[in-house]
């Protein structure tokens, strides 16, 4: 469910033509300049995200985070599945471009949000910012600030080489930097109660059945 959210939200930003998040940027522009789609640099980028984790945390590797590896590929699939729906969307002006980057934003923080709820397997990307973080001394948020500002610049350099112009990085993705880690926190406080809920039942169904 998580997944389909997030997914939703990548097709929306992409849609807005406003840049989109720094988690998206690298797949998208390479996406674009090969000819491939969103969707499939997206799963390309976070298997090697896998692999660089497996490298910086070695024998301390949980290997039930490999589940990351057909998560990311349903990830892919549901991106390209989105913005082959929402194709047809169109825009007038620039207003209309932000309502679209805003709904992006709204998605892609809810489906976050689902994910960091269910507590089971990591996002690719995030795996890499934690793996950092177990083995040096360094808070995940300064890490997850250092990391997208990086694939932002690797988005910006691959850009003015291959295009000579800027591609897939612009105020949209300042703002969904800014603003999804934040609208994410919102709906993870919104959605505890539910969770909770949802777990207290659960439990109790299992003394139940014992």
């Amino acid at each position: 469910m998580g997944l389909a959210f997030m997914a939703l939200g990548v097709a929306f930003s992409i849609k807005a033509d406003l840049g989109v998040s720094p988690i998206s940027s690298v797949p998208y522009i390479t996406g674009y300049i090969s000819g491939l789609s969103t969707g499939t640099t997206t799963f390309i980028m976070n298997v090697l995200f896998v692999v660089i984790q497996i490298l910086i945390l070695r024998k301390q590797y949980d290997k039930f985070q490999l589940l990351q590896i057909p998560a990311s590929l349903l990830f892919g699939v549901l991106i390209d599945l989105f913005e082959w729906i929402i194709k047809g969307l169109g825009y007038s002006n620039y207003l209309e471009q932000w309502g679209y980057c805003v709904l992006g934003i709204l998605f892609l923080a809810f489906g976050v949000s689902l994910e960091v709820a269910a507590g089971l397997i990591t996002n690719a990307g995030e795996g890499i910012v934690l793996a950092v973080c177990r083995v040096a001394p360094i808070k995940f948020g300064n890490m997850k600030v250092v990391f997208d500002v990086t694939l932002m610049l690797i988005t910006v350099v691959i850009s003015l080489i291959a295009l000579h112009r800027l591609e897939g990085v612009r105020e949209g993705t300042v703002a969904a930097a800014i603003f999804v880690g934040q609208v994410t926190k919102i709906f993870s406080r919104l959605l505890r109660p539910f969770i909770r809920k949802y777990l207290s039942a659960d439990e109790d169904k299992q003394e139940q059945k014992a």
